[in-house]
């Protein structure tokens, strides 16, 4: 699947925008990044939370450099054979690594149908 690095930004606000304003108030420190490939050692990963969850925040926790949330376009374009699919995935992918900035672990996310 092609799609312009723009139009692919775009997605990733929009998959964001569905995110309840109730939760989205919950996020802090944290920045979402657009990364146009996985690192080389994990070639095939669609998205990366780098940080400290919210859960695991202590006093210590002040004046820390943001978390940061990685969507990988390359494999999540890899991975579709249409624009549909690629909302889809682009909202999945972003909805389950935010979820760990809540500190929400894979096993859970399984559970709930993002893993």
């Amino acid at each position: 699947m092609e799609m312009s690095p723009a139009e692919f930004d775009r997605l990733v606000n929009q998959a964001l925008d569905t995110i309840p304003p109730e939760l989205a108030a919950l996020v802090t420190n944290c920045v979402v990044l657009v990364e146009a490939e996985a690192p080389p050692e994990d070639p095939d990963l669609l998205g990366l939370y780098d940080g400290i969850p919210l859960t695991e925040r202590g006093d210590f926790y002040a004046g820390a450099l943001p978390d940061r949330i990685l969507i990988f376009r390359g494999p999540l374009l890899d991975m579709c054979d249409t624009r549909d699919q690629v909302v889809e995935e682009v909202r999945i992918t972003v909805v389950h690594e935010l979820a760990h900035h809540f500190g929400i672990d894979d096993d859970r996310l399984h559970d709930l149908g993002y893993a």
